[in-house]
């Protein structure tokens, strides 16, 4: 991570990288282990402190700041001898937690539609921190300004609904800069107890719903592109200001509740639609490739999604339009679709089996500006009409000159596409 801070994740202007939780956990192979604390000392698969330290310093050198996943909600599922050394059994993890600080139902949760059961029994049987207690607030926050003291800038909430909005809000409210970026990971499920705006209070929500939708209508039979056009609150999903978006996670590109690297070109071009539709604030997952849902890092290679030339450009097309709205919206009725964002760029998506070839009034300047996802320039006349052929399966996202710095596209000579 340090490394592609400074090569990929700064020059293309990422703002944030994501870093999976860095706390002493479990043993094993497994990817999930990282989230099975039994300590807070910075000693699990990923580095020790000294490691950690270096790559937020790295990473800030290179203009990127450093999000960590925080796992609050629970400790381990059994017992063992942690990565770090550190002996424990469930309900006794030495010099952090005793018995006294988990809740007193011991069984895994049932019934979504109970707060009771959902926010305080076990998640898939991991001993179920008592986040009421001011001792277990008080640990957890200083847990979390240790972090801070190491220069981290934010915290990703893993499994937030199943802590109650009250509970994190006194955490948060303890560190040492209560303002701290805060989003929370909040599965919405329909019918369920919990829901999603209860935690707007204290900073952003994921909002799963937008994978979700974004792989149906990327899926033929299911849906299509078009109904990208009321993606938001017109669904009645979370404030775009407030929402954490994203194509899919190291869970649920796996669980085939989103779409993932492996069905083709429809995961560059739902990173494209992502990046370029304005609605909350987009997350890119870059991973590795894996033969089975289990496999740990780094499986079968790193897969260096953030490199990719189509989400590495749509993240320079997001800075370069940043502050505009939806304007001059086109779609076919059906998987082809294309927009304005403000009088600062323009973008074509083709999800269709067949070249698409149109003539577009996309209310840019005239002049020869840059499509950032091939890297060549396109000419928009006086009429602010671009006319533009674009493969099945391809996209076309054009920015108006001069490029935003850092930016990595480089547009050559004059080129009608």
């Amino acid at each position: 991570m340090a490394r592609e801070c400074g090569a990929a994740l700064g020059p293309a202007g990422y703002g944030y990288v994501q870093v999976s939780p860095p706390q002493e956990h479990i043993r094993g192979p497994q990817w999930w282990t990282s989230y099975q604390p039994v300590g807070y000392r910075i000693a699990g698969r990923l580095g020790d402190r000294s490691s950690f330290a270096h790559m937020v310093t790295s990473c800030h050198r290179a203009g990127v700041k450093v999000v960590v996943d925080a796992v609050l909600n629970h400790m381990s599922a059994g017992s063992g001898t942690g990565t770090g050394g550190t002996p424990y059994t469930k309900y006794d993890y030495p010099g952090t937690y005793g018995d006294a600080d988990f809740h007193r139902c011991r069984r895994p949760i049932s019934d979504y539609t109970s707060r009771y059961d959902v926010q305080n029994c076990e998640l898939v049987g991991l001993a179920d921190l008592d986040t009421g207690s001011e001792a277990v607030r008080d640990r957890l926050a200083r847990y979390l300004d240790d972090l801070l003291a190491l220069g981290a800038d934010g915290f990703r909430i893993d499994a937030a609904k199943h802590i109650p909005s009250t509970d994190l809000a006194a955490v948060k409210a303890r560190l040492s800069k209560p303002d701290v970026y805060w989003k929370q990971e909040t599965i919405y499920g329909a019918g369920e107890a919990v829901r999603p705006e209860e935690y707007l209070g204290t900073g952003d929500v994921q909002e799963f719903r937008f994978a979700r939708e974004l792989k149906r209508v990327m899926t033929p039979g299911q849906g299509h592109l078009a109904e990208l056009r009321t993606f938001g609150e017109a669904r009645g999903w979370v404030p775009g200001g407030k929402a954490s978006v994203f194509v899919d996670n190291w869970d649920t590109e796996r669980d085939g509740s989103t779409l993932n690297r492996t069905v083709g070109p429809a995961y560059a071009l739902a990173n494209v639609a992502m990046l370029a539709w304005p609605y909350g604030s987009p997350d890119v997952h870059s991973g590795y490739a894996f033969s089975d849902r289990d496999a740990g890092a780094p499986g079968l290679g790193w897969t260096y999604e953030h490199r990719r030339a189509e989400t590495a450009g749509m993240v320079g097309f997001r800075g370069a339009v940043r502050g505009t709205g939806v304007t001059r919206w086109w779609d076919d009725g059906a998987d082809a679709v294309a927009f304005g964002r403000g009088v600062k760029g323009f973008v074509v998506i083709n999800h269709g089996r067949r070249t698409l070839e149109r003539t577009f009034a996309t209310g840019l300047p005239a002049g020869e500006h840059c499509d950032v996802l091939s890297g060549r320039r396109v000419h928009v006349g006086r009429d602010g009409r671009l006319t533009a052929r674009v493969g099945a399966d391809a996209a076309l996202a054009v920015v108006v000159e001069p490029r935003p710095r850092p930016f990595t596209v480089s547009c050559g000579r004059a080129r009608t596409p």
